[in-house]
């Protein structure tokens, strides 16, 4: 139990020389006609609205540990998800991006870039690249975060190569934790969007993270809307653990 306007804790829990070292921290609350409600802290101590991945692991977390069964609704500050466990795997039904824009003119240091923009319950900007390895994501990305067109709030970016109708290769930097991150659930689920409103891929997309993971995108998107959206990965227990205070009070 932890107290969840403490976000000094998160700060001091995710750096990874000096304690357990993580992107984001996941609470676990008691809410009102779901079966919990889930929050999620970037590494920065900032809450968010939710995270991809992230409801995922809680749903992993809380079928475990006997807080919910197989199939699961809970509570996000993007709104209720369900989720399902599915084998190894569990399945979440996301909130339905927003604001899909496309073909936005983006001017960064090196010029104007060509973008797409959806809000998959936090914001997303999505570049089209074809050398993926050679991009530079921590500098591109941290120009897009901090650009004026997406103040105050800022995004998150995505570099993404289309390999084919269902399979898309990404690489994310993520706001708040300030750095290009292994895998982003919304953010592949906003880049999927976006290159299946263009009509350069369709349901379902199996998107290639820069872990070597691979996480699955079932949709749907009818004049330019996208509905009955689903991501699908794995979720593993590393460790069980007790923290101690010395985790935090350093």
């Amino acid at each position: 139990i932890v107290d969840s306007t403490d976000t000094n804790f998160v700060t001091k829990l995710c750096q990874r020389r000096m304690s357990v070292g993580a992107d984001g921290v996941l609470l676990v609350e008691k809410a009102d006609d779901v079966d919990f409600r889930m929050r999620y802290f970037n590494a920065d101590g900032g809450e968010v609205e939710t995270c991809g991945n992230g409801a995922r692991c809680i749903s992993k977390f809380a079928y475990l540990n006997g807080l919910a069964s197989e199939q699961m609704r809970f509570l996000t500050n993007a709104g209720i998800y369900e989720s399902e466990i599915v084998g190894e795997n569990v399945k979440v039904r996301m909130s339905d991006p927003t604001d899909i824009r496309l073909n936005v003119p983006l001017q960064l240091d090196d010029g104007v870039h060509t973008v797409g923009f959806a809000n998959s319950g936090v914001p997303h900007v999505v570049f089209f690249v074809e050398d993926l390895e050679d991009t530079d994501v921590f500098d591109l990305g941290q120009q897009t975060r901090y650009h004026d067109d997406f103040k105050p709030a800022g995004t998150n970016a995505n570099f993404i190569r289309v390999q084919s109708s269902a399979l898309i290769d990404i690489r994310t930097y993520e706001r708040g934790v300030e750095d290009e991150t292994l895998a982003c659930g919304t953010g592949s689920i906003a880049s999927t969007i976006v290159a299946a409103t263009l009509g350069k891929v369709e349901s379902p997309v199996d998107v290639k993270t820069a872990s070597g993971a691979v996480l699955k995108i079932h949709f749907d998107v009818e004049n330019g809307e996208a509905r009955n959206v689903y991501l699908e990965g794995d979720a593993r227990v590393i460790y069980v653990g007790e923290l101690t205070t010395d985790a935090w009070n350093y």
